[in-house]
């Protein structure tokens, strides 16, 4: 007897029990994954990417919002020190913004293999539990003679990092395996764009909270002079602006703890449906977990086994699977566009000061001025490029296609970056061209790579190695982030002959575009590697759908992993337990 699935809400319906009467699990599989590809977009997916989505606002939220809180910390922090006093130092700085992103790359390669291993499911809710966690721990830290503020600070960003990561083949997998195939690409680019309100929300709450303070922010003339009730007001902000990334998270919790999961990883990976079964009567009688008799679940298990088609996960499937050109150049491409992508994304970021002097957002003659400066500039430039880019994406990616919009982001960033390297010196002079050319590369940043970067890992790959294959792909991107911050970072300030006086904080920084633009060029490169996803089904992509160009006979269920033909047998005994399905032949 097939058993029900746990879980189910208002945003996540649980398809996988509405075929429980249909006795051939491969029958049963094709009939609940049509319903979902082939379901009218309503409200009922609204309600899921809100879901999903609150996760990427809190994640750029958080990230965002340590950018406008260093300065706060310099002023609290290093009020008293010999050297620039009220500055947080740069190697502090750095330390603490990539802490976040080392975490992250430890959560989307761990999260993304146990989304796999254990299920959605399971997962699901657990990121942003240690996000929120992290994020109230920050807000309560400060230093002691034991401990500097910087050393409390990394290791819980490496913690909200960590969750931060686990929210990338998460969030993206269980959009795409809930998502109807006609707009599964704009679902999975709302969820993406809600990085962009994430971004906004963080400035315009640094703005909040800077108002909220005037008359204390008004007596320090500067940073090194902001002492008393100025530095007493500055402690409270940046607690305040990180704090309020925890709200968010909170509001989404409960709808992620309480999802079903996925009808494609109940079917294809997870085939103990006994004990999903007990552990539903549990949660209604208010029980940590169920326990089925081990005789019946055994049973059912064995059951599946033998009539499913779609192999079981396995380090060696796993290497057979990739091993394959067809297969393996597709995690090649969508892991070497990541990279090349953030190498350059999280490079140019550190220039926004640059961008804020250009607009004349980036001083003020008293601590209340430059940090509402700050705010206003950084909501300029979110609102400017960015937010556009995402939502545009949204619009097309499921008209154009992903791997256009993707290739046509590459070369028109090539262009820009070479255009600013080049060019940088007369470029510097000419404030109104260079913020053109900034605005224009968020843009382009957003409608083009960013976004395709993320969406497309969560469509083309097998179901068993899905969220495994995201999450290596999402840990590229980060370590091309660690490499923009560590190196580039420190880079572009490198002494060069003949640097105008208007390029003095980043004399390098003409060298440093032309080698993003060279990055840029790689993408192009690595974007020929993946497949066009618009409008093809999840199994399609993965190679299941026999008659098309990517149909692998051994992922499907058609072959043994030795060649060997695998066919219904009608004639078999009934009590052997393979009566009903797919068996091998030797």
């Amino acid at each position: 007897m097939v058993r029900k699935t746990a879980g189910g809400n208002a945003a996540f319906h649980n398809f996988h029990n509405d075929y429980i009467h249909i006795e051939d699990p491969n029958e049963r599989r094709r009939l609940a994954l049509a319903k979902i590809d082939s379901a009218p977009f309503g409200w009922y997916h609204v309600r899921a990417i809100v879901v999903a989505g609150i996760g990427f606002f809190t994640d750029a939220y958080d990230i965002f919002a340590i950018n406008l809180v260093t300065a706060m910390l310099g002023v609290v922090y290093w009020h008293s020190a010999k050297k620039s006093p009220g500055t947080i130092p740069e190697h502090s700085d750095t330390a603490i913004k990539v802490a976040t992103s080392g975490g992250t790359v430890l959560g989307q390669v761990g999260f993304g293999i146990l989304a796999d291993v254990v299920g959605r499911k399971r997962m699901y809710g657990l990121e942003l539990i240690l996000i929120i966690i992290a994020t109230l721990a920050q807000t309560l830290s400060s230093a002691s003679r034991a401990i500097s503020i910087t050393g409390v600070l990394i290791f819980w960003r490496v913690m909200m990092g960590i969750g931060i990561g686990g929210d990338y083949p998460l969030s993206s997998i269980i959009t795409s395996e809930f998502a109807t195939t006609k707009w599964r690409g704009a679902m999975m680019g709302s969820v993406f764009a809600m990085q962009g309100l994430g971004q906004f929300t963080a400035a315009m709450i640094a703005l909040i909270v800077t108002s909220g303070f005037k008359e204390s922010l008004l007596l320090g003339k500067s940073a090194a002079t902001c002492s008393g009730d100025c530095a007493l007001a500055v402690d409270k902000m940046w607690r305040v602006i990180i704090g309020f990334g925890a709200v968010p998270g909170c509001i989404a919790l409960y709808f992620r703890l309480t999802i079903p999961e996925t009808p494609r990883y109940t079917f294809d990976v997870s085939r103990d449906i006994a004990k999903a079964d007990e552990d539903t009567k549990a949660y209604f009688q208010g029980k940590a977990e169920g326990h089925p008799e081990e005789l019946q679940r055994v049973a059912v298990a064995q059951h599946a086994d033998d009539n499913l088609a779609i192999p079981k996960a396995s380090w060696r499937d796993f290497f057979r699977h990739y091993s394959q050109w067809k297969h393996g150049k597709v995690l090649i491409g969508t892991a070497g566009s990541w990279f090349f992508l953030d190498v350059a994304f999280y490079g140019l970021g550190l220039n926004n000061s640059i961008i804020l002097t250009a607009i004349g957002y980036a001083k003020g003659n008293s601590m209340y001025k430059i940090f509402y400066n700050t705010a206003v500039g950084n909501l300029i430039i979110v609102c400017a490029g960015s937010i556009p880019g995402y939502w545009v994406t949204v619009a097309l990616v499921d008209i154009v296609g992903r791997k256009p919009i993707q290739l046509m982001g590459f070369v028109l960033l090539t262009i820009i970056f070479a255009i600013i390297g080049f060019a940088y010196d007369k470029l510097v002079t000419h404030n109104g061209a260079l913020l053109a050319l900034y605005v224009l590369a968020q843009f382009f940043f957003n409608f083009g790579p960013n976004a395709t970067t993320f969406i497309v890992p969560g469509e083309c790959f097998p179901t068993r190695y899905r969220s495994s294959s995201h999450g290596i792909s999402a840990a590229s991107g980060k370590i091309g982030a660690i490499i923009a911050q560590t190196i580039f970072g420190p880079l572009r300030t490198r002494a060069r002959a003949g640097a105008p006086k208007a390029a003095a904080s980043s004399p390098w920084l003409n060298h440093v575009m032309e080698i993003f633009a060279l990055f840029m060029l790689c993408g192009i490169m690595t974007t020929l590697l993946i497949p066009e996803t618009k409008r093809k089904t999840l199994e399609e992509l993965a190679g299941e759908v026999e008659g098309t160009p990517n149909y692998d006979p051994v992922t499907a269920g058609h072959e043994t992993i030795h060649g060997e033909s695998r066919f219904k047998d009608e004639n078999s005994d009934p009590g052997s337990g393979s009566g009903h399905g797919l068996v091998e032949t030797k």
